[in-house]
């Protein structure tokens, strides 16, 4: 890989300040690399996006306020020039597909090496695609399971907050008590819960309790 002749500008998306640290000294040394600014969470990572305008954002999925899927998805919308790359510990095949589909051009994980991690950047900042090796299997698996189509698992097709409200169903709380904990009207969780009842063909409590349980949305005991 060819390097790049103009300063590559990266915007770092972590929770963690240690590891947007270590990721920025990881870099340091590779002059065409710019670390244009830090975000802390994802609806920062969204402003700083489309306030700084960076050539690839890197990015980790569990975020507070917006994940990283969430992120993707608004960014591939609103800001379509700056691509996105995810550096996560997580292997979610969920994940993976949603990110895909948000239009997401790399996936490397943080246990790769700084190498690669540079290789990643300048491969996508020259318009190509990289993921991790065990990145890549995943998608390649499930594009042959589903005949050539990388159609979302059941989970990805819940938005963020239908996934709490199942949780939370799924521990036995009412609608009443979904509302309460949450912060939003009961009529507003009844609608969620129709919502995810037909997005998953489940009809009952039992069901999705089970749903919630094979997902690791609540915990047993």
């Amino acid at each position: 890989m060819k390097q790049a002749k103009h300063k590559i500008r990266l915007l770092l998306a972590d929770d963690h300040p240690v590891v947007r640290k270590g990721i920025s000294s990881c870099l340091a040394r590779h002059t065409h690399l710019q670390i244009a600014g830090e975000a802390a969470d994802g609806q920062e990572a969204v402003a700083k996006a489309r306030e700084l305008l960076p050539d690839i954002i890197l990015m980790d999925i569990n975020m507070p306020n917006l994940d990283g899927v969430a992120v993707a998805e608004l960014l591939h919308k609103e800001v379509p020039k700056t691509k996105v790359i995810i550096l996560s510990m997580h292997l979610n095949k969920d994940h993976v597909l949603r990110l895909i589909q948000a239009g997401v051009r790399g996936y490397v994980l943080k246990d790769a090496s700084p190498e690669e991690l540079v290789n990643a950047i300048e491969t996508v900042n020259a318009g190509e695609t990289f993921f991790s090796p065990d990145v890549a299997k995943i998608a390649l698996n499930q594009f042959v399971a589903n005949d050539g189509k990388l159609e979302p698992a059941p989970l990805s097709k819940l938005t963020e907050r239908e996934r709490q409200v199942l949780a939370l169903i799924a521990e036995g709380l009412s609608n009443k008590e979904v509302a309460s904990e949450l912060g939003i009207g009961v009529r507003t969780v009844e609608t969620h819960r129709e919502r995810i009842m037909r997005k998953l063909n489940i009809h009952n409590a039992a069901g999705l309790t089970r749903f919630a349980i094979a997902n690791n949305l609540v915990r047993l005991g």
